[in-house]
């Protein structure tokens, strides 16, 4: 049973990650989920709640105990990562709020694991994805609608919360278009004439008002189009061109990404584009690595040697 001074911590920290650090709503559900785990399994390893004083007395085999734990309840070490991450960041705050050393905690080893980097379709593949997204559809404004979905997650490197996020404030489409990302971090992000073309056409057939407060993009019941329908049609087309597992909507994006560096792009401006906060979120994402950056940096670079 978590003590009332924990549980009231832990909803403070999480309403300050929520308020100052800007984190989305899903962000703040895995804190709670991490933390709900760690704090309960130290309730169970002593043997009652745990308070306050107590958080600040754990010990090195504590903290290898909750990790064995964890493992044994088969979380995999990406996960397990993720969970140890959370700990110490509700730790680093509880400590200066409390006053009390946190070396502990923050000393814990997260486990390794190979980031799996991302998939991205051919350009070629990309663009037959993109022609085949509207036959499958029962209705021709169903048709433009899943055309431009597609149309704008590769052409403008979206999330599809992004690209379903929009609203009729975006009409008309301009050259530009202003997206609100994780955190509720604004930016900038180019539009294609293609993907402008997409989205007029799908306007001029969709059968809703679409208002500067409605949705861009509306399911067949009149209410906002989800993620779901945007993915079976992923799975649709990618068994009718013969595509891995892997080519999802979020493989658009990783593709945007990957075929704008092989076009020269640079890595920097990339990482604006796609909203990533860490520049190593970017080289995931395209798949580079340091040894290439240095080559093209000697290559390129006035003092390179190039």
């Amino acid at each position: 049973m978590i003590s009332a001074a924990a549980r009231d911590a832990l909803q403070t920290w999480l309403a300050t990650q929520k308020a100052l650090e800007g984190a989305s709503d899903h962000t703040i559900d895995a804190y709670g989920r991490d933390l709900r785990a760690f704090l309960t399994f130290m309730c169970a390893h002593h043997g009652g709640a745990q308070g306050l004083a107590a958080l600040a007395r754990i010990t090195t085999a504590d903290m290898r105990a909750f990790m064995a734990h964890e493992r044994g309840a088969g979380l995999g070490p990406r996960s397990l990562a993720r969970r140890l991450s959370a700990v110490k960041s509700f730790y680093r705050w509880l400590a200066e709020r409390e006053g009390f050393e946190p070396t502990t905690v923050l000393s814990a080893r997260s486990p390794k694991f190979t980031r799996k980097l991302p998939r991205p379709l051919s350009v070629g593949a990309a663009q037959e994805v993109i022609d085949m997204s509207g036959e499958h559809a029962t209705e021709p404004w169903i048709a433009a609608r899943d055309q431009a979905v597609v149309t704008l997650l590769y052409g403008c490197g979206l999330r599809i919360s992004e690209a379903l996020g929009l609203t009729g404030a975006a009409l008309p489409m301009a050259e530009v278009l202003r997206i609100t990302g994780k955190g509720g971090k604004e930016r900038i992000v180019p539009v294609i004439a293609p993907a402008r073309a997409a989205v007029m056409a799908y306007i001029r057939l969709c059968p809703f008002p679409i208002t500067a407060t409605s949705p861009l993009f509306y399911g067949t019941r009149g209410g906002a189009l989800g993620a779901r329908p945007v993915q079976k049609l992923m799975a649709r087309v990618r068994a009718q061109l013969g595509l891995p597992a892997t080519a999802t909507p979020h493989a658009l994006r990783h593709s945007f990404a990957t075929h704008l560096l092989n076009a020269g792009g640079d890595l920097r401006t990339i990482q604006e584009l796609l909203g990533h906060a860490s520049l190593s979120t970017t080289e995931a994402y395209t798949g580079v690595d340091t040894a290439r950056l240095m080559e093209v940096y000697a290559r390129t670079h006035p003092q390179g040697g190039g």
